[in-house]
């Protein structure tokens, strides 16, 4: 069941990011007894104020989220979690507090990282055998920026090996289990994150999304994501797969603080006003967004975007014919030629000690075929003059005419299902029974998100209710390229009407 929120709520979510930027700094003598499941129910907003004003102190904070790690640690959501390190710098950070040092507005909030984003003081997998012990020489630029807000990761998350795909369904560290059904899977490749924020061991987390790694694990673990435009996160210091799609960004249970996150990394503290959506123009592409979705995918939706007419806007039909072949001729082609070259320049920058060739060796064996089939040679290689053809052309021109369709149609954003099902079993990746016929295993999960990379289009991804059997559903709602602080605000206005979504039991 979902419960409306309240207009006083609503409009306190969305006036926190604002809220916490103007809040005083308050030093405390002694922490309340405040009990670790209250404290791992609070947003990110809600914790930063509360520290700020000396309710409880940064260690209390992370004991209690530490405390929810130790519950959910069958989960599999964390690949490294050491609780010393993550309360010796909370203890960093009460000491800032009490010192009557400048704050930044996240001092105290432990983080958890997706582990294809490099860490000095953790290893950086990517989810891979071969950098299990791997330590980067410094931190990604956005660890380094949360840090600077005061943020301390909080661990490493786990991922679909090297970003790979789209369940997390890891060979070498295990699979990533959904909180709302242990048995299935998270999404990916950012499943651990999402799986962590579902579960309450942190309000706030970071992902990367090269092609859906944040969307579809939000959708599938019932918790709010957003993939920004392209370029306005920085990723230097991630495990690329190709710089013209690589980005990284939050994943969050409120949108406040999805809007606290794009205020910190993107200094941009403009208030987030939600819009009234009398009016407001939504654009809904049937013939490619809404086929061969599972019935309770099917129901969600079209009751979500009942609601949201009654609430008064406005779906306007249209029809993009050129979207059927974005996944062959753009994106897929794109990561095949990049990711090698991409992947080996990261190794060799951050002084990993091996060649791409040495890692795809001892890769897990789905993942080492996969990268083998891009190479020359292999099936999917894919040259450079093909690729120069698709990047000068075909991507510009796709770009060009979701710009048209914004400005035609006058739509705020295109509004569709996250993905085509629920989270699937947790087992071999093959092709998914849908009625009486099967849809491959990327119709499934990741066709409806794979536009938004190739446009570089800022995708927000809102939980819209749960199946018959308890598992989350989600629309996403795709804006004009640069207009993400709008489309949180938008968001905000939707998840009103759309409810607060139902947690885990975890």
């Amino acid at each position: 069941m979902r419960t409306p929120q309240s207009r006083r709520s609503f409009l306190v979510g969305a006036s926190a990011v604002v809220a916490l930027r103007a809040a005083p700094e308050v030093c405390y003598a002694s922490s309340p007894n405040t009990g670790a499941a209250e404290l791992a129910g609070l947003s990110a907003t809600e914790a930063v104020a509360r520290m700020a004003r000396g309710e409880f102190s940064a260690e209390d904070y992370a004991r209690g989220l530490l405390s929810r790690c130790a519950a959910s640690r069958s989960l599999n959501a964390f690949i490294t979690l050491e609780p010393d390190k993550v309360l010796e710098a909370a203890r960093a950070c009460d000491q800032t507090r009490r010192g009557g040092a400048a704050a930044g507005p996240l001092l105290g909030l432990p983080i958890p990282i997706k582990d294809s984003i490099s860490t000095h003081d953790y290893p950086t997998t990517a989810g891979t055998p071969a950098l299990r012990n791997f330590h980067p020489p410094k931190d990604a630029a956005i660890v380094q920026m949360l840090g600077d807000a005061g943020a301390i990761v909080l661990g490493k998350t786990n991922l679909h090996e090297l970003s790979y795909g789209w369940t997390s369904n890891n060979a070498a560290f295990g699979p990533v289990h959904n909180p709302y059904d242990p048995t299935r899977i998270a999404g990916g490749s950012s499943g651990g994150t999402a799986a962590a924020i579902a579960a309450h061991t942190a309000p706030l987390g970071v992902g990367e999304d090269t092609n859906g790694s944040i969307r579809v694990p939000a959708a599938l673990c019932g918790v709010f994501g957003l993939r920004p435009t392209t370029g306005r996160y920085p990723t230097q210091g991630c495990v690329p797969l190709t710089p013209l799609f690589d980005q990284v960004g939050p994943l969050a249970r409120t949108l406040a603080d999805l809007g606290l996150f794009d205020s910190v990394i993107a200094s941009d503290w403009r208030p987030i006003v939600p819009p009234p959506l009398k009016g407001v123009r939504l654009g809904v592409i049937r013939a490619y967004y809404y086929s061969d979705l599972d019935r309770e995918v099917e129901r969600i939706t079209g009751n979500a975007l009942k609601r949201l007419q009654h609430a008064g806007v406005e779906l306007v039909e249209f029809e993009f014919p050129e979207l059927a072949q974005v996944h062959e001729q753009i994106t897929y082609p794109v990561i095949a030629h990049d990711a090698p070259a991409a992947i080996g320049h990261y190794l060799s920058e951050y002084r990993a000690g091996i060649t791409f060739e040495q890692l795809i060796d001892k890769a897990s064996p789905d993942i080492r075929d996969g990268f083998r089939a891009v190479l020359p040679g292999g099936a999917d290689f894919v040259s450079d003059s093909a690729y120069a053809a698709l990047v000068q052309h075909r991507m510009p021109m796709l770009r060009r005419r979701f710009h048209e369709h914004f400005s035609r149609s006058g739509v705020a954003a295109i509004v569709f299902p996250v993905t085509c099902v629920p989270a699937l079993p947790i087992g071999p990746e093959a092709d998914v029974p849908i009625d009486n016929r099967q849809i491959s295993l990327f119709t499934a999960l990741a066709r409806n998100i794979t536009p938004t990379s190739a446009a570089g289009l800022p995708g927000l991804v809102l939980p819209a209710g749960l199946t018959r059997s308890g598992l989350p559903v989600a629309i996403e709602l795709d804006a004009p390229a640069g207009a993400d602080r709008g489309l949180l605000a938008l968001g905000m206005s939707v998840a009103r009407v759309l409810g607060t979504p139902v947690p885990p039991r975890v």
